[in-house]
């Protein structure tokens, strides 16, 4: 998944490079952002039996060689992401805990819908 986002932020004329420190975040918060959105809009796609903990995606991450992504894959995660990246703009979050709000905010609607 990192690598995925990766090669997308790249074409985007992101900075992919990590913290030395902290190797799970990225350099520049524009970066570290967008990945934090990358994320939330992969996991609100997910059925609720699909999803996984942090600490399960990061070592089921750290054991695997990243995958090619299929060309349509990657079409509908591109366009989810743009739409959940135009949300955020539209709203101002200026702030990793306006970020972390909005990411809440989804995985409760998310969950809502699913139950109803």
């Amino acid at each position: 998944m990192r690598s995925a986002f990766e090669a997308w932020a790249q074409k985007d004329g992101q900075i992919v490079r990590r913290r030395e420190d902290k190797p799970e975040e990225y350099l520049v918060y524009e970066t570290q952002r967008r990945w934090l959105i990358w994320q939330a809009a992969l996991e609100h796609g997910k059925s609720p039996a699909g999803r996984k903990s942090a600490k399960d995606a990061s070592a089921r991450a750290a054991a695997q060689r990243p995958q090619a992504i299929a060309a349509a894959d990657a079409e509908v995660r591109n366009e989810v992401l743009n739409e959940v990246l135009d949300a955020f703009q539209g709203i101002g979050a200026n702030s990793m805990d306006d970020i972390m709000h909005v990411i809440q905010g989804l995985k409760q609607k998310k969950a809502q819908s699913t139950a109803d």
